[in-house]
């Protein structure tokens, strides 16, 4: 601390300096220490000086100290003539001998001023712990924890983990292991997905031969600006429109594998459950959407977008005669979105519905959650930072604690298992009984379909022919009334009889 002279209501003194003065030094010094940081705050600073002046580490120019009164004003401190901290420990001696303390205030050159002198004593860890803490009050026994270096590796491991772990908490699973291989999950594309990404928040390849055809994205951008087609001239020929949208679905149905892909297509089934609660879905779509390759995150970004902007251009003339434009994008893409290996009838209906909720949510699902990035690099830094760890805490004590699995007995299982996966086909189920817009030939074509393929599912919501046949009541053939007209003979002209001779 930079000593000099101070005036105070026209006195002069020596050797001392102003709080604020104080302050400032402390705070830097803080500040470029390893142990403490930036974070230290200017006010944080001042309550350590209000230690020090209780303590006599400091003292204010008249000698007094013992309060916290200390304030980052102009008032003038000083150090007292000696060291309120006693000797560092030593081995015991066999004589006596006088232990020297230098004076705080004592020039760096000059004659030396007298000293105190202090009995050598042998201390215990206990007594030392003590005497060495009077300065700050009591401090718990500590020591410096250096981290190892992270690798990437390391840094992908954490993604994956912490990812999976929040998907797991959305869904509200026990475990994943019954809707996600967790080994199928490659922790370099969630990174890559996260921050290899443009201003428009697509991600960007580093292979580029995994790119989407240049024709293809010319067609696309086409139908989104209609009429004002930037890569292709403006055609002659009526019907040019519709021959564009089937290029690019001839393109994406000739895919080998739908987009969200075969691995993952329970996870995203899983989702449907959660549709009723449109904040808990797009979250979980978001994760999920993290775990698909690159490649297909990006087509995935790009086709999503043009469906949603093509169904909202009024300017586009119909691509269909029979089916509204947002129909026929979900008729024509679902399959190539969305679909599993084994080509269920049902998986039609669990795509429609999946990409619907996905044209009207697409800017939010197909960002990156900010919140769940946020929070695992904090945990990243967390991880890298030194820390400071207590006797008797852990080091990590900020973090939760680590979950380790229990073992469950088979019915456990079989109950988490079918409650996991059968709760998102009950519901649409349920969608599909109380649809009113569709026919009832088409209604009892899709529910024995559902039937078919989950018959489970099916028996728990019709336990019974009678409850399935409530559903569709049979109408009662009412004959027609007959009419009083019918019974009576045609009108015949009228006859003059004798009775009305004269």
């Amino acid at each position: 601390m930079p000593l000099r002279k101070h005036r105070c209501r026209f006195k002069s003194y020596e050797r001392c300096f102003k709080a604020s003065e104080a302050v400032e030094c402390l705070h830097e010094l803080l500040g470029s220490n390893q142990n403490f940081g930036p974070e230290v705050t200017r006010d944080q600073t001042v309550k350590l000086l209000k230690k020090f002046l209780k303590n006599h580490v400091i003292e204010d120019i008249k000698g007094r100290w013992g309060k916290e009164d200390f304030e980052d004003d102009g008032r003038l401190y000083r150090f007292p003539p000696s060291s309120p901290l006693k000797s560092y420990p030593k081995k015991p001696s066999c004589g006596k001998e006088v232990i020297k303390f230098p004076d705080w205030n004592e020039p760096r050159a000059g004659p030396s001023q007298e000293h105190i002198p202090v009995k050598s004593v042998a201390m215990n860890s206990e007594m030392w712990y003590k005497r060495h803490s009077i300065a700050i009050g009591e401090v718990p026994a500590c020591k410096l924890v250096f981290r190892r270096e992270l690798t990437q590796t390391n840094i992908e491991e954490v993604w994956k983990s912490m990812t999976l772990s929040r998907l797991q908490k959305v869904l509200g699973l026990d475990s994943l292991d019954e809707v996600l291989d967790t080994k199928l999950v490659n922790s370099k594309h969630i990174v890559q997905n996260v921050y290899n990404v443009n201003k428009q928040g697509i991600v960007t390849l580093e292979d580029k031969s995994k790119e989407l055809p240049h024709w293809i994205l010319s067609a696309m951008k086409c139908l989104v600006n209609w009429p004002s087609c930037s890569d292709l001239k403006q055609p002659t020929y009526s019907g040019f429109e519709r021959d564009v949208f089937k290029t690019i679905v001839d393109y994406f149905s000739q895919m080998k594998e739908p987009l969200l892909t075969f691995n993952f297509f329970d996870i995203f089934v899983s989702v449907l459950g959660l549709l009723q609660k449109p904040s808990k879905a797009v979250e979980a779509l978001q994760i999920s959407c993290l775990l698909l390759p690159p490649e297909n995150r990006k087509r995935l970004q790009l086709l999503v977008r043009m469906m949603a902007r093509i169904s909202l251009n009024k300017e586009l003339p119909r691509l269909s005669e029979s089916v509204r434009t947002r129909t026929l994008m979900v008729q024509a893409f679902s399959r190539c979105i969305l679909c599993s290996k084994d080509e269920l009838d049902l998986d039609e209906l669990l795509a429609a519905k999946l990409v619907s909720f996905l044209m009207d949510n697409y800017q939010e699902i197909l960002s990156v959650p900010s919140a769940l990035k946020s929070s695992i690099e904090d945990h990243v830094v967390h991880l890298q930072r030194v820390q400071i760890k207590y006797a008797g805490a852990d080091s990590d004590a900020a973090l939760p604690p680590p979950s380790f699995c229990h073992q469950i007995t088979t019915g456990e299982f079989e109950y988490q298992r079918a409650t996991g996966s059968q709760e998102p086909l009950a519901a649409l189920l349920e969608e599909i009984v109380m649809n009113k817009e569709i026919s009832v030939k088409d209604k009892k074509k899709k529910l024995k379909q559902f039937q078919k393929s989950y018959p489970e599912v099916y028996r728990v919501r019709f336990p019974s022919p009678e409850t399935e046949a409530m559903l569709f009541p049979e109408k009662t053939k009412q004959k027609p009334p007959i009419l009083m007209w019918a019974l009576k003979k045609p009108f015949q002209p009228f006859h003059r009889t004798r009775s009305f001779r004269m």
